[in-house]
């Protein structure tokens, strides 16, 4: 029998982000020879710079309903078996403190770096080897398995997991190699597009909200009936915050955006009520009690609301409260990939197992993370994702 070479490997992960090197330490602790392969210069850059440098690594309460996909019950079956309960327990043991800022959004206490480091003890403790700084130019299928071609020199495996991650956020590194390599084994790429991003606005628009960069407010945004109840934050290129950036994974070009600024109130009959009982009162007294200071003056500005309540109809009154429940926003676009958290679309599931996460056709090769067509809400789904489906791949690889 003639011995393996020393380049040669039982399963090559390419991509050292949460999904690749999840799936190392899992498949690593089932006794099998693993690397895992990437072209930027250190592990988990994706990780380090989530929720703010602090990681939310994981929603209590993920369930796949908080998922986007073209073939919606495919990611039932790894998060059923893998839960945020599970990935938790891990935190647990490696004495990571974490606390729970919105319900179920959990985050590192000091730093995402808490949690690179876990996953990079877990791969050493399970024997998997990583190679950075190792760009891979080219991929063959052979009787033996793959091929795989890099800057570092020839490597052979015999199962190969792609884990390279989407486009979102280039500055650290992402690229389409994931797509390209479907492509190259016959898979169909579902379109692409930018998710959990900002949104830009029209000049106009952008310019009368302009003094209210940095300002932020409880909303309730709906788009393609999707809604999200969360802070709207105003920037200096059009809308940001939690609200915008969940609405912008189901916003196509050319839908508008209806926002309530006063979620939960009845702004009719409270504007009503006001008018009988303090008839001197005025919209923008009406707008100050309820919104941050300079998002009721500039609004009230916007929309030249003057003098008391008393002079105003009925049908004026029904016009603001329309105006301020409703308000409608046509955005430019989205700041693209360049910011976006997550890449919506990509790798048809219709040609993977929901079990092994391996491809129907090519039973070796395994596609898991971002680079799928699963993309979760904001709040730590995406990680669950990458954890969920790296130990899917993990256990079968």
């Amino acid at each position: 029998m003639k011995a393996r070479s020393s380049n040669h490997y039982d399963v090559i992960i390419i991509g050292a982000g949460a999904a690749g090197l999840m799936c190392a330490a899992t498949a690593g602790y089932r006794g099998r020879r693993v690397l895992v392969l990437d072209h930027a210069n250190k592990p988990g850059k994706k990780i380090l710079m989530s929720g703010g440098g602090r990681c939310n690594f994981t929603n209590l309460n993920s369930t796949p309903a908080n998922f986007l996909s073209d073939n919606p019950h495919f990611c039932i079956s790894a998060l059923r078996r893998y839960t945020p309960q599970a990935f938790l327990e891990l935190v647990e043991r490696h004495g990571i403190e974490h606390e729970e800022k919105a319900a179920g959004q959990l985050f590192c206490k000091d730093s995402a770096k808490d949690i690179v480091n876990m996953l990079l003890t877990e791969c050493e403790w399970a024997g998997a080897g990583i190679r950075m700084k190792t760009s891979v130019n080219n991929i063959t299928q052979g009787s033996e398995g793959y091929q795989v071609n890099t800057s570092s020199g020839t490597l052979t495996c015999e199962s190969l997991v792609v884990a390279c991650g989407g486009l979102s956020i280039p500055t650290m590194g992402a690229t389409g190699f994931g797509y390209d390599l479907a492509r190259q084994f016959g898979l169909r790429v579902l379109p692409t597009r930018a998710g959990l991003v900002p949104f830009t606005l029209h000049p106009e628009l952008k310019q009368q909200l302009a003094p209210l960069s940095g300002v932020s407010c409880p909303v309730d945004a709906a788009c393609n009936n999707q809604h999200f109840r969360d802070p709207m934050l105003v920037t200096h290129r059009g809308l940001s915050g939690p609200s915008m950036l969940q609405v912008s994974s189901f916003w196509q070009p050319g839908d508008s955006l209806i926002i309530n600024l006063l979620p939960g109130r009845n702004i009719r009959e409270e504007l009503a009520s006001l008018r009988k009982q303090k008839p001197q009162s005025t919209v923008a007294q009406y707008l100050a009690w309820h919104l941050p200071k300079r998002f009721a003056q500039a609004f009230n500005e916007l929309y030249g609301w003057r003098g008391p309540l008393q002079s105003y109809k009925n049908s004026d009154i029904e016009q603001i409260a329309d105006t301020l429940g409703q308000w409608t926003v046509k955005p430019a676009g989205t700041e693209g990939y360049r910011t976006a958290e997550v890449t919506l679309g990509g790798v048809d599931t219709r040609q993977l197992s929901s079990k092994t996460m391996a491809t129907l056709e090519h039973p070796s090769l395994y596609f898991i993370g971002e680079v799928v067509d699963v993309t979760g809400h904001l709040g730590g789904h995406n990680f669950q994702w990458a954890w969920a489906s790296g130990v899917a791949a993990g256990q079968h690889v």
